[in-house]
């Protein structure tokens, strides 16, 4: 059960209510009317929860389950238990996450500001911003309406931050323009200087890191990741992108719309990365390469070159995955071939 201590429940809310909220369709002659307190896994849900079932993996929790509601592709809606209300949907799991965003919407502005906050006299904060103890907004930073700071965050000067963004607490942000609805978790560090050095045996000369790093809407950063400002082209990060925790991203690296980018990835400088494409846990990528839209990317890849669009690379170096697979099978064959007795 979630723990009230920590998460606000905003229910009950009717099945017809979840179901206008996420698209799906109450089934017919189902209780549209059924009140919900709150949502659970399968297997744990009461007559009081909603739930989803997304996996035919888990079909004998769905069939025993005493969840309330659920949401169901239309394949499944006859299997369900009796008194079930059926949420019909081709995608349960989204349809579930935007129905726990309904009872849980997360933290909420509070406009409050810590008395001992250091905002600067031309800061520009807007209606309802909320700043939390030890944080430091210094000369010219703008923060837009219902944006929140968390504490000890230190924003540096010229910093514009849109609304209803939250920047997590030990955040440190500098060189950086970031749009509406962001959100980047605790010690995400964020424009600093990049890796640029002129390399020569008299000693290696610094190379002014002279750009910014742009963020899109929508973006999610998570904690401990850093995210260097271009050199004067800008780092750029783009529209509904996820970004997961521990993640390097060098100067000038161009990220589309909605990638996804998960635990540990390291992306050197001036690479671009399509639309839509996913890299998987600890892919590390060269620098000035170009990963198409919709690319997918394997954990722990070593990405070397160009990956064309839609691709699927893995290995090191990456190669297109049915070339990788082929390489661990021809390898397993060998080291099998070697230890067999004489």
């Amino acid at each position: 059960m979630v723990d009230r201590r920590f998460f606000t429940n905003h229910g009950p809310f009717t099945a017809q209510d979840l179901a206008t909220a996420t698209g799906a369709s109450v089934r017919a002659g189902d209780d549209a009317t059924r009140t919900l307190n709150d949502v659970a896994p399968l297997d744990r849900a009461t007559a009081s929860d909603a739930s989803f079932f997304d996996n035919s993996k888990y079909i004998e929790q769905f069939l025993n389950s005493n969840a309330g509601a659920c949401f169901v592709r239309s394949k499944f809606a006859d299997r369900a238990p009796a008194g079930m209300t059926v949420l019909l949907t081709e995608d349960p799991y989204r349809c579930y996450a935007l129905a726990a965003q309904k009872f849980y919407p997360g933290d909420v502005a509070s406009g409050e500001i810590a008395s001992t906050a250091v905002i600067h006299a031309t800061a520009t904060i807007g209606k309802n911003v909320t700043i939390g103890d030890g944080a430091v907004i210094s000369a010219n930073v703008t923060i837009g309406d219902g944006s929140s700071i968390g504490p000890n965050a230190v924003i540096y000067p010229g910093v514009m931050i849109g609304q209803n963004t939250r920047i997590g607490a030990l955040t440190t942000l500098s060189h950086t323009m970031i749009g509406n609805r962001v959100l980047i978790h605790r010690g995400v560090q964020i424009g600093q200087d990049g890796f640029g050095f002129a390399l020569s045996r008299e000693g290696h000369v610094k190379v002014p890191q002279l750009g910014r790093v742009v963020i899109e809407d929508d973006v999610e950063i998570g904690s401990n990741t850093t995210i260097d400002r271009g050199t004067g082209p800008d780092t750029h990060i783009g529209e509904g992108t996820k970004i997961d925790n521990l993640v390097q991203i060098g100067h000038n690296v161009q990220i589309g719309k909605r990638a996804v980018i998960i635990a540990q990835c390291g992306i050197s400088g001036s690479t671009r990365i399509g639309d839509g494409a996913v890299l998987a846990g600890q892919a590390g990528l060269a620098g000035h390469i170009k990963i198409g839209p919709g690319a997918k990317i394997a954990a722990k890849a070593g990405v070397m070159g160009d990956i064309p669009a839609g691709a699927s690379y893995g290995g090191i170096p990456a190669v297109p995955v049915v070339d990788w697979h082929r390489q661990t099978i021809a390898i397993s064959r060998l080291i099998k071939h070697k230890t067999r007795p004489e």
